[in-house]
Order: structure tokens, then sequence, then C-alpha cells
């Protein structure tokens, strides 16, 4: 078992689940943040930091949001580690709340 990011991240962005992570299993890409599932101890420690709820273990994850196992998966090889937390961008808060952002995903 590993923990997912899901839809909700994506143009929300907030790092505040990388400072808890003891491992640094997270990567930033231009618009969202991946899990390694390699790399990933389960600790739990990043769901609850998440300000927008987007981080799941992959056995609880919300109907709808399967296909975000593949997709840290796939990506988390290909963008670089985040470690230190960053200012979310200007416009997170607007994002949080809105559902239906899978096709603006930027690879």
């Amino acid at each position: 078992m590993t923990f997912v990011v899901t839809e909700s991240c994506i143009k929300c962005k907030y790092t505040d689940c990388v400072d808890v992570c003891p491992v640094d299993c997270f990567h930033e890409g231009p618009n969202f943040l991946v899990i390694d599932p390699e790399e990933c101890i389960d600790c739990t420690l990043c769901e609850p930091e998440c300000p927008v709820e987007a981080i799941y273990s992959e056995d609880e994850l919300p109907e709808g949001q399967e296909e975000f196992i593949q997709i840290n998966a796939d990506l988390s090889p290909k963008w670089p580690v985040i470690t230190d937390v960053k200012p979310a961008p200007e416009d997170a808060d607007d994002w949080a709340t809105k559902t239906d952002k899978r096709d603006l995903l930027e690879q």
C-alpha cells in the first residue's frame, strides 16, 4: 500500500505535505505533486497536512480517482524531488474547491 496524490492537488499544489515526509517521496511538477510509490513508507504523516484533502491511501481512494495511482507512479521518476515547503500558487485557493481538473494536469 502507498499514498496517492489525487486530482484535488491540480493547480493548488500546496506543499505542507512535503515538510513532514520522512523519506522525501514527493515529486514536483508544474502544477501538481506526486508520491513515489517505491519510496513511500505508508507513514500517514502527509495525509492530514494537505489543506485540500488530496492525499489518500491507495486502498481508500475516492471513487473516480483510481487513475491517480498510475499517474503518481508514472510521473514520480520524471519530476524532481521536493523537500521544502514553497508558497502555493497565488490562485491556489480559487482552485481548491474545483472538481474535474484532470485535463488541467501539466506533465
